[in-house]
């Protein structure tokens, strides 16, 4: 045979092979065993890495941090008893294993989750306790904003940290939404959700073109430190068809006022706060105040406190504005539907049996 002959047989014979290679499906190019096992291995890798993306959690807090979490949080500590009493509304107790210092003066704590008072406190929002958190070694911190030096310490780590502030319902509503998705109880955080918002339109169909009663809170420390503007404490009392005396007050928290002004502000019903530092007895014998329209009406009021402080951004403030509405609209939302109220809410959140008896006027 010619030597040109034996080239073009050669040549047939490579393009009769490129084609029955090109002809052959993808899952049979493997040209040899190693090679396939490396084709195998990256699309393995791949599709890992895509679900765990995929199971990620991204967070974006109250100080505008995002937080990526690779998992639901198992390790919890929540250095802000706001967020320690939400850990029991989300059904999330046997997850703390650290909470924020003095846990036995909050009765919601022996009532719901005893167990909170013999775990480990990291302190307070003035002294908190960074090395003792950090020892705990949790998958998540929930810290408040005003503990940002300790958020950033701790973020630093490379330990996972929420920081909320839930001054107003909006921001309430933002922090469950936030500890439900870290956690895994987004249904529950949203059922507390819809009942927040169940409960206040029904509030707005009592209070609406009803006459506004102007409402002075004193403070749980000082009767003449009161609640401005910017406090929880405010919305609370707009919300439950009142004008909070005090709101002309914007520049601060807790505005201490005297006497002359307490009596300009001439308030129709004077609440006072849970667990104050005096009693209803110290103001309606107090002379100085007599001249208030409050006074001469017997209409002061002491905000229960049994079970929690529900003038504070707390799961059940909701009932403190409750309560409110039965203040000053009596005659369309009874105490007796109150208490039932409170009771059907502590059993549906809390998994707790209330003494109805315990709330008082």
């Amino acid at each position: 045979m010619s030597f040109c002959k034996r080239g073009i047989l050669i040549l047939l014979a490579i393009i009769l092979t490129i084609s029955m290679v090109g002809c052959k499906p993808k899952d049979e190019l493997k040209l040899d065993e190693g090679t396939g096992d490396v084709s195998e291995t990256l699309q393995t890798e791949e599709i890992e890495k895509q679900s765990q993306e995929s199971k990620s959690i991204t967070i974006t807090d109250h100080l505008g941090r995002e937080i990526i979490l690779d998992k639901s949080a198992e390790k919890i500590v929540s250095g802000y008893y706001i967020t320690t009493s939400m850990m029991i509304a989300l059904g999330l107790e046997d997850n703390v294993v650290g909470i924020e210092a003095k846990a036995k003066s909050r009765n919601i704590y022996a009532l719901a989750a005893p167990e909170f008072l013999e775990l480990p406190n990291v302190g307070t929002a003035k002294e908190f306790d960074l090395e003792g958190c950090i020892a705990l070694e949790p998958d998540l911190v929930i810290l408040p904003v005003k503990l940002k030096e300790a958020v950033e310490s701790l973020e630093g780590l490379g330990i996972n940290v929420i920081a909320v502030n839930p001054e107003d319902m909006n921001l309430l509503k933002e922090t469950l939404i936030m500890i439900g998705k870290a956690t895994g109880t987004e249904d529950r955080a949203e059922k507390l959700i819809s009942y927040y918002d169940e409960k206040i339109s029904e509030i707005g169909k009592i209070t609406e073109n009803k006459e506004q009663k102007k409402v002075y809170l004193g403070g749980n420390s000082d009767f003449l430190s009161t609640a401005p503007k910017k406090m929880y404490q405010n919305y609370m009392i707009e919300t439950a068809g009142g004008v909070n005396v005090a709101s002309d007050i914007e520049d601060t928290y807790w505005a201490t006022i005297s006497y002359e002004q307490l009596l300009a502000y001439n308030p129709d019903v004077i609440i006072i706060a849970p667990s104050a530092d005096y009693t209803k007895d110290d103001i309606i014998n107090n002379n100085k105040l007599s001249a208030i329209s409050a006074m001469k009406n017997r209409r002061v009021y002491v905000m229960p406190d049994s079970f929690e402080a529900w003038d504070a951004p707390i799961p059940s403030s909701i009932l403190g504005t409750m309560w409110l509405t039965s203040i000053l609209h009596e005659e369309d939302y009874s105490n007796d539907t109150f208490k039932q109220d409170v009771a059907d809410f502590y059993k549906e959140f809390y998994d707790i049996e209330i003494n109805k008896e315990d709330i008082i006027k």
